[in-house]
């Protein structure tokens, strides 16, 4: 495998979550929990995930800025347009592997 120059690499990772980010706002379908159960990580996932890029860069962002910019809204209005009332069995499985999530 070439070696991708680290400036490269960056912009690249960049890309690939800026695609990843649109990709989750246009499938509304796919809920949180779903993405939990499946992949162990979801939309508010990536947004600690940005917060936390954040401050170890020094810049101060909230959680509520972070998930603005993973859902292109508030989290609120996401829910409210978009979030279903989990089956059983969803948070069942949840309950499984949430702790693994840690």
């Amino acid at each position: 495998m070439n070696e991708i120059p680290a400036d490269k690499r960056t912009e690249y990772e960049a890309a690939v979550f800026r695609r990843l980010v649109s990709h989750l706002r246009e499938r509304t379908d796919v809920q949180n929990i779903d993405l939990m159960n499946l992949a162990g990580f979801c939309r508010n996932c990536l947004s600690n995930w940005y917060v936390d890029a954040a401050a170890a860069d020094g810049a101060a962002l909230t959680k509520d800025e972070a998930r603005e910019i993973v859902y292109g809204m508030s989290y609120g209005e996401w829910k409210e347009r978009y979030q279903t009332e989990a089956s059983d069995e969803k948070k069942a499985r949840f309950a499984e592997v949430a702790p693994k999530h840690g």
